[in-house]
């Protein structure tokens, strides 16, 4: 999502946010058609679903060229290795001259609890965070996600931190 969301600016197409989402067999669905609503954009306006659309179904092969002032929502999904949980997120977006301002003011980047620290599959989160969520992560920004560390995990103590 934030590697979608740090695309966004004029001119960019539909197309291109969602080259950038898994595609529906990586989280377990046979096809497009089958995860169809559970990765979706929709312009937000007069009517809660309008256009542009962001889809991998329909987007990849009619996408729409995104202008400064459109206001969308972007929502990703992705289960839980249960099998049964899963994830759904949704900001709210402004295209800008220059790019985009995120307007959810909930920090999606935070849903993933475990004691007394956050933590995601990158590790750690910083205690410090910008109010446009996906600015606290390299994607966001525009960089290449790094690696996460092999120990990072939810929950993990390393030395030198308290619980």
């Amino acid at each position: 999502m934030d590697a979608a969301i740090a695309m966004v600016r004029p001119g960019a197409s539909t197309a291109e946010i969602v080259s950038l989402w898994p595609r529906a067999e990586d989280f377990g669905f046979p096809d497009e058609t089958a995860a169809f609503a559970l990765q979706y954009g929709h312009g937000v306006g007069l009517s809660i679903w309008e256009k542009p659309i962001f889809s991998r179904l329909v987007s990849l092969d009619h996408p729409e060229i995104l202008e400064e002032g459109m206001v969308f929502a972007l929502e990703t999904y992705w289960p839980a290795a249960d099998g049964w949980s899963a994830a759904r997120i949704e900001e709210e977006v402004v295209v800008t001259a220059d790019g985009c301002q995120v307007i959810t003011k909930f920090p999606a980047e935070e849903l993933l609890v475990a004691g007394r620290k956050y933590w995601t599959v990158g590790g750690a989160l910083n205690t410090l965070r910008e109010s446009q969520s996906h600015l606290n992560t390299v994607a966001g920004r525009g960089g290449n996600p790094p690696n996460p560390p092999a120990e990072a995990g939810r929950g993990e103590v390393r030395p030198g931190e308290t619980t």
